[in-house]
């Protein structure tokens, strides 16, 4: 049984998201908040699998929760649930920790499959939340003169967790009703389009002199693994692991987690 905490401060949604994830079977609400504050409160008496975390509220929103869950609770899968995907909201919900980004007009199946996919350690976005984070990354390499590493690559590191469920949650939250969610959630953090419509670079590492340990932490990087992940994974110590990390974005010549991510999901 999937142990979930919900945060969000609009009663309705929380109580539709509820109803969705009793009903699909395999899920146990552990509790329901309003705000960071009250989540933390119920952190300390249950810890959840999974936080499904809206961003904008009162008292404390997700931006601030989101890096205190991650700092004490690192085995916590945060997916961010909102209406917002600005980016600066995108930047800091990520970089605070959060594996998943969805907009509440995600279908039920999109977020089932968003939370499947966090619990097999992959990362989630909305294709909206894609787009505009692979917009950040061309404005940024080309601010930087990197060329070739803005340009948008086809492929989703993790594959494509697309939902074509049978109704919103905002929806659900409103009437009951289903209808046809048009919202894709893909893996890999910041992956971009699996339409394949892109004359993206792809990125030999070869060319930057890594060595094969380093080729297969960039892989486990380009799926969303943390480094506590890849440590597991590869059973070496986590201190070994942000050394191997930090050589990585070295040769890269890029030290943001988010864009590095970005760059190796279109590694051959």
């Amino acid at each position: 049984m999937t142990k979930i905490l919900l945060v969000d401060d609009e009663p309705l949604l929380l109580d539709s998201l509820e109803i969705i994830l009793t009903y699909s079977g395999g899920y146990e609400i552990t509790g329901k908040a309003g705000n960071g504050i009250e989540a933390l409160s119920l952190l300390s008496k249950d810890v959840p699998d999974v936080m499904l975390v809206d961003l904008n509220m009162p008292g404390m929103g997700g931006i601030e929760l989101i890096p205190k869950v991650h700092a004490e609770y690192p085995d916590i899968k945060i997916i961010v649930l909102t209406t917002f995907y600005d980016e600066r909201s995108i930047a800091h919900a990520i970089a605070g920790g959060a594996c998943g980004y969805l907009l509440k007009d995600s279908g039920k199946d999109a977020i089932l499959s968003a939370i499947s996919q966090a619990l097999s350690g992959r990362s989630v976005l909305d294709q909206k939340v894609m787009q505009k984070l692979n917009a950040m990354l061309a404005a940024g390499a080309s601010d930087a003169g990197a060329g070739d590493a803005a340009a948008n690559g086809t492929s989703s590191a993790a594959g494509n967790g697309t939902g074509t469920g049978s109704g919103s949650a905002a929806g659900a939250a409103g009437n009951g009703s289903s209808g046809r969610d048009t919202s894709d959630s893909s893996s890999a953090a910041g992956a971009a389009s699996s339409s394949g419509e892109s004359s993206g670079v792809r990125i030999n590492l070869d060319d930057y002199g890594m060595t094969e340990r380093e080729k297969e932490i960039c892989r486990l990087i380009s799926e969303g693994c943390t480094n506590s992940q890849i440590a597991s994974i590869l059973f070496i110590s986590e201190g070994t692991v942000k050394n191997y990390v930090s050589t990585i974005y070295d040769k890269l010549g890029e030290h943001d987690r988010t864009k590095v991510v970005l760059m190796l999901t279109r590694m051959v």
